[in-house]
């Protein structure tokens, strides 16, 4: 697992998504692009904050990923914030679409990279969202983390 993790070349990263929901079983997604939209994200250019991802017709669709266009494209360029489709197995996308459906979860969008191959790929989770109060006791947790490792910095 760690060395899989050091052939990732991180495109965009979802921070907001772990304060916002408690994060559940984490999927690996295709995507479906075009040519221009590979070249811009090999440019290190995507949005993932704003995005969700829904199931409609028996697949999964990224929704308000902003991909940005590409500059030396001229006309063949592509809609920066079109609809995706994701590229999983069938059991995977049943899963998902049960989630959503009877447990009330939602499909998160956590990061997107290019893997060892150089493929896109977006990682995925069923999530919960989070009460207010869960985010207190979040930030809190994080707080007394960062004091305490200042501390043990200090004294020893």
């Amino acid at each position: 697992m760690a060395k899989a993790e050091t052939n990732r070349k991180l495109v965009a990263d979802n921070r907001r998504a772990r304060f916002d929901y408690e994060i559940g079983e984490t999927f690996e997604a295709g995507l479906q692009l075009v040519g221009t939209e590979v070249k811009s994200l090999r440019q290190n250019k995507a949005n993932i904050a704003e995005s969700y991802v829904s199931p409609e017709g028996g697949e999964i669709w990224l929704i308000n990923a902003n991909i940005p266009e590409y500059l030396q494209a001229n006309q063949f360029n592509h809609e920066p914030r079109r609809k995706r489709r994701l590229l999983l197995h069938q059991r995977e996308i049943d899963k998902l679409a049960q989630g959503v459906e009877r447990e009330g979860m939602t499909i998160v969008p956590l990061k997107l990279y290019f893997n060892a191959r150089g493929i896109a790929k977006l990682e995925i989770a069923l999530a919960k969202g989070k009460k207010a109060h869960d985010k207190r006791e979040t930030e809190k947790k994080r707080d007394w983390q960062r004091e305490k490792s200042r501390l043990l910095k200090e004294l020893g």
